[in-house]
């Protein structure tokens, strides 16, 4: 961590006067959490959230609030892949945990960032946090991933602590994102990619693939086709198993990209953002 804050402290001093911060880089050090545990980015989120607000709640009673979900990793293939869209926290439970747990003290507003909306997010940023809000940033982190990484394998809930020309300041973990960087991964359709491996290795000869599109409420996954791409993964494997295939299979995610802001239900501010219009479309 010492690495890394010399790091944000560089970006801040360079960046001069013109960031708004709800904590300096060291007050995030010493106060941010770390994730609570598996699929609890969410919940470790609304943890610092209440916390910049004033209100202290223990990590295992804002996880309980969020209702995280798990991945259900001994699941046949079919209800993998469902867990998986929805595994961890979407926005709405991040705003009615964090309520739920400060006993009503905190409201949040989520505000969607895809389609792309026509706004400067630092500029758009830094004038809440100058007001005292709180934001959590909902990403795609499969979005913008330096040339030569692995693709991540989950979406992510970041807790913004400050802004900087072009400098996103971001709990779990303590990072520096760039704007357009950021932007990207705020910017993201509902979809998930799932991993070649992690698809084949559920993938059992008695597997009901059929299930993947037919008997599911939500009809992206037919209009993704993911028992499609599921068979063509099988097929590459079966007919070329030393070629590399499909590398990844696409699924509908749970979440939507964008930023929650939150603040105190009885203040100003938490009216403001309850009143505040969407972003316009680009």
């Amino acid at each position: 961590e010492e690495v890394c804050a010399c790091a944000l402290d560089c970006s801040y001093v360079e960046a001069g006067a013109d960031g708004a911060m709800l904590w300096s880089i060291r007050e995030a050090v010493e106060r941010q959490t770390v994730q609570i545990g598996a699929s609890a980015c969410g919940a470790t989120a609304v943890v610092d959230v209440l916390k910049a607000l004033g209100v202290e709640v223990p990590p295992e009673e804002a996880d309980r609030c969020v209702r995280t979900r798990l991945r259900r990793n001994e699941s046949p293939l079919p209800d993998y892949l469902l867990s998986r869209s929805e595994a961890g926290a979407t926005h709405s439970q991040l705003i009615q945990g964090a309520q739920e747990a400060s006993k009503g003290k905190v409201v949040g507003r989520f505000f969607h960032f895809h389609p792309r909306r026509l706004v400067g997010l630092i500029l758009w940023l830094a004038r809440w946090i100058r007001k005292g809000a709180v934001p959590v940033a909902t990403m795609n982190m499969q979005l913008a991933v330096p040339e030569g990484e692995e693709v991540p394998d989950a979406w992510h809930h970041q807790l913004i602590f400050g802004v900087a020309p072009n400098t996103v300041f971001m709990t779990n973990p303590l990072d520096v994102g760039s704007e357009e960087e950021v932007h990207q991964r705020l910017c993201s359709e509902s979809v998930l990619l799932i991993r070649r491996e992690d698809v084949l290795q559920r993938l059992t000869p008695d597997c009901c693939l059929s299930g993947l599109s037919e008997s599911r409420s939500d009809p992206r996954w037919k209009a993704l086709d993911v028992e499609g791409q599921v068979r063509q993964v099988a097929l590459e494997e079966e007919q070329e198993p030393d070629r590399p295939g499909s590398v990844h299979v696409t699924i509908p995610a749970a979440y939507s990209s964008g930023i929650t802001l939150f603040a105190l239900r009885e203040s100003l501010l938490g009216q403001e953002l309850l009143d505040a219009p969407e972003l316009p479309l680009l």
